[in-house]
């Protein structure tokens, strides 16, 4: 290898492309990298850490409100939007110093700037062609924006984060957990939030009943959903005042437009086109079970190739693509029972399949099903609910899938990831003594299948 410049050069360090350029570097590699946008990619910039110091942010009006059920005084505090975007800002630029930090500290070469595959062992970055053995592309994904009439008046998640203002009244776009999510920002920072999908219910994908739950619970709060609804126009007045047009020739004036309808691969003008490397209809990189392409010395990984697009399963890959390609231990990814969750309002967890998809594979499952007021609500006076639900397949006694939407539901279900990973059984959760007063023990004292 000591023929090129470099054993590996990364382009891309999200999540997925710092942690393959740390390994392999660690690993005994003579590694680069380069990002001309964010150092930590979409995750650490305008994904998931400020989304959820969002949702954290949001969710305060809700304590406020049910802290008086406890004794607590009426007292409204007001909200200050520039001082979480500042404080948000300031925090995301520490964790852009740590990434930095992490890559330097572990010997890697890194540029800042646009990379280009210039042929199968060749990158151009600032003006400079560099030499190496293999190439990593990291890039991740992109928003899309569709193709309709005014569009420039609307914006992405991207530019959510940096808002120079709240709005008062907000039409969040999609059906997928990023616009779910941003509605239930938007609605508990005090906007008037709507969400417009054009199907006939959102988040597709996850199970029956959790998707109908989660749209009960959004309309308790106070979210306006639109289902079957299509955006054929968007016009902007002198004043400002945005209207989206609809397929029905209805109309939703609002002051901002989020369209959350989607993520691409990042795969414009990186010099693909350069080597011998094939790409679905989306530009998605297509690898094998080892990350590489149809060109022997470039590597693909993370959303770039569009398969599970999760920030720790870009981590995960990462481990197995620097172990198989520099520590010589062929490490192939298990994408099997990963754990998710949505950080709308209440969250969801979920591990394993749905029920929909457990019925199609096994034909006869046992599904537990509970719906229950967390105990803190019984002196608040919320009408929240929270749904937990466990799919067995009955043969074997195996949970094949645990969902929840309630409070904390990312956090109780990564543990009960671990139990569906391990192959448990529903009688092993029957003889789990539940710890009590919890929302969780609820997984353990189901007994009675209701379908």
């Amino acid at each position: 290898m000591a023929q090129y410049d470099f054993d590996l050069f990364v382009i891309g360090v999200g999540s997925g492309g710092v942690r393959a350029a740390r390994m392999a570097a660690n690993y005994g590699a003579r590694v680069a990298s380069a990002e001309d946008r964010y150092m930590g990619g979409t995750c650490v910039n305008v994904g998931c850490v400020p989304k959820k110091l969002f949702v954290i942010a949001s969710h305060y009006s809700e304590d406020y409100h049910h802290a008086r059920g406890y004794g607590w005084g009426e007292a409204e505090p007001a909200f200050d939007w520039d001082m979480l975007r500042e404080n948000k800002d300031r925090e995301i630029g520490r964790l852009n110093g740590i990434y930095r930090g992490l890559l330097d500290g572990a010997g890697v070469t890194h540029f800042d700037g646009r990379a280009r595959i210039a042929g199968p062992h060749a990158v151009t970055v600032n003006g400079e062609t560099l030499t190496t053995e293999k190439i990593l592309v990291a890039t991740g994904g992109w928003p899309v924006m569709p193709d309709v009439p005014g569009i420039e008046h609307a914006i992405s998640s991207n530019e959510a984060f940096f808002l120079p203002e709240l709005p008062k009244r907000a039409l969040v776009v999609g059906g997928g957990y990023i616009a779910v999510e941003f509605a239930g920002i938007f609605n508990g920072l005090g906007v008037d939030a709507h969400l417009a999908y054009r199907g006939p219910l959102f988040l597709r994908g996850f199970d029956g009943d959790v998707r109908e739950f989660v749209a009960d619970e959004l309309r308790k709060k106070g979210i306006s959903l639109h289902f079957d609804t299509s955006i054929v126009g968007i016009e902007r007045a002198e004043s400002g005042v945005l209207t989206a047009r609809l397929a029905d020739g209805g109309e939703i004036e609002t002051d901002l437009i989020l369209y959350a309808t989607g993520r691409a691969p990042a795969v414009h003008d990186i010099g693909l086109e350069n080597v011998d490397v094939r790409q679905r209809e989306n530009g998605a990189i297509i690898v094998d079970d080892y990350f590489q392409t149809s060109e022997p010395s470039v590597f693909a990984l993370g959303d770039v190739t569009d398969r599970v697009q999760l920030t720790p399963v870009a981590i995960a890959e990462a481990m197995a693509f620097a172990s198989t390609w520099f520590r010589d231990q062929r490490v192939q990814m298990d994408y099997d029972d990963i754990a998710t969750a949505v950080f709308c309002q209440p969250n969801i967890g979920t591990v394993g399949l749905t029920e929909e998809e457990a019925r199609d594979e096994f034909g006869r499952v046992d599904v537990y099903r509970s719906t229950f007021t967390p105990l803190k609500h019984t002196l608040t006076g919320s009408d929240e609910k929270t749904l937990m639900k466990l799919i067995v397949e009955p043969t074997s006694d195996k949970v094949v899938g645990i969902h929840m939407v309630g409070p904390e539901a990312g956090e109780i279900v990564q543990g009960m990831a671990v139990a569906v990973k391990a192959g448990a059984t529903k009688a092993q959760f029957d003889a789990t003594v539940a710890i009590h007063p919890t929302s969780a023990e609820e997984f353990v004292t189901m007994r009675e299948p209701v379908g």
